[in-house]
């Protein structure tokens, strides 16, 4: 299986770097068996049953793009210098940090991003290093929400800088546990007149957590696609979550992972035979054809980059050349695509995936 195979061609138009509004306004490709549908996400309310069960992913996305000042001694003086700085996930003391210029930075001194937020560097690597701050808690939420700013996808990024729109804009309406330094972004089309909508429909809620990490927007270097290693990301299936799942199961309802992260996290809770287990800790899953999927029966999701693990994750839930026709298709009718794009709800059927 080589990552050619999980290419395409993506007019770099396409790339969205803001999203519509209201939220549900957002297209929707709806992909069951061969048949492919042009709607938009408010259309979930009669595209769904009752009795089907939405996953949504609860992560609340953290300010973790910070800039600050470098301050040490060099022995003939204080040397202030400025510096980027972005979160990538908690370490066992502090958090694992991006820095740019990343070979000035020195272990031991201190970084200064407000008056209420400074870091000392304990530890130093070849791509990043370790921050540990003098503040923790709900102090140190409340000096990073002062202080710093969304973490915008590299793709939106290069295009233009993250502005206060992006606090709302880039975070769920049902973001609940901080931690993530990405959102789960097919959940950003939903809004609370919507899901009031489905609920009335008898679609129902179970909420788990996955931090999505900076990891996800790592490329995949190697040719041969099953030697990649997945980075591993912090997640949890609660008690009632497994259980409001397998009970949607037993009663023939289908469960629908709102995003790439439910979908992943709610399927390495899952044992063969496909029950649910509570579940807490890092999963490194990686998804590509050939995965016996045990629980999910339909995903809903965003257009994803080419070459990626997400790419590898829908062709082994639809089939590799079904997916190509489905983002064939997404292009040429001007879909948008990545984080602030369209959404797809993609319900195998045929020669699909694997379905277990």
């Amino acid at each position: 299986m080589k990552l050619s195979d999980f290419d395409f061609d993506l007019p770099e138009a396409l790339i969205a770097t803001r999203p519509v509004r209201p939220r549900p306004a957002a297209r929707l490709l709806v992909a069951e068996g061969d048949a492919i549908r042009d709607l938009h996400v408010r259309d979930l309310v009669d595209l769904l049953r009752p009795g089907d069960r939405l996953v949504l992913n609860n992560t609340r996305v953290i300010p973790a793009r910070l800039t600050g000042e470098r301050h040490r001694d060099s022995g003939q003086g204080p040397v202030t210098a400025r510096v980027e700085v972005t979160l990538l996930e908690p370490a066992a003391e502090g958090w694992r940090a991006m820095a740019k210029p990343l070979r000035k930075v020195r272990v031991g001194e201190v970084i200064r991003f407000s008056p209420r937020l400074s870091a000392r560097v304990a530890e130093k690597g070849e791509t990043d290093l370790r921050l540990v701050f003098d503040a923790t808690g709900a102090a140190f939420d409340a000096a990073l929400a002062e202080a710093g700013a969304m973490p915008l996808p590299p793709y939106i990024a290069a295009r233009r800088a993250p502005d206060a729109q992006d606090a709302e804009d880039y975070q769920t309406v049902f973001a609940r546990h901080s931690g993530a330094v990405a959102a789960p972004t097919a959940s950003l089309h939903f809004d609370a007149p919507l899901l009031a909508a489905l609920a009335a429909r008898g679609v129902d809620f179970t909420e788990v957590t996955l931090h999505v990490g900076a990891g996800t927007f790592l490329p995949v270097k190697v040719e041969d696609v099953t030697t990649h290693r997945m980075h591993a990301e912090w997640g949890e299936v609660s008690e009632r979550a497994a259980a409001e799942i397998n009970a949607t199961r037993a009663g023939g309802g289908r469960i629908i992972p709102v995003g790439t992260t439910a979908l992943r996290l709610i399927e390495s809770a899952a044992d063969d035979a496909g029950c649910i287990h509570p579940w807490r800790g890092p999963t490194d899953i990686f998804i590509y054809p050939g995965y016996r999927f045990r629980v999910t029966d339909a995903l809903m999701t965003n257009f994803h980059l080419p070459k990626s693990t997400l790419m590898m994750l829908v062709s082994a839930l639809m089939g590799v050349g079904r997916i190509r026709r489905i983002y064939a298709h997404a292009v040429a009718r001007g879909y948008r695509f990545f984080s602030y794009g369209d959404a797809s709800l993609l319900i195998p059927g045929g020669d699909g995936g694997d379905r277990g």
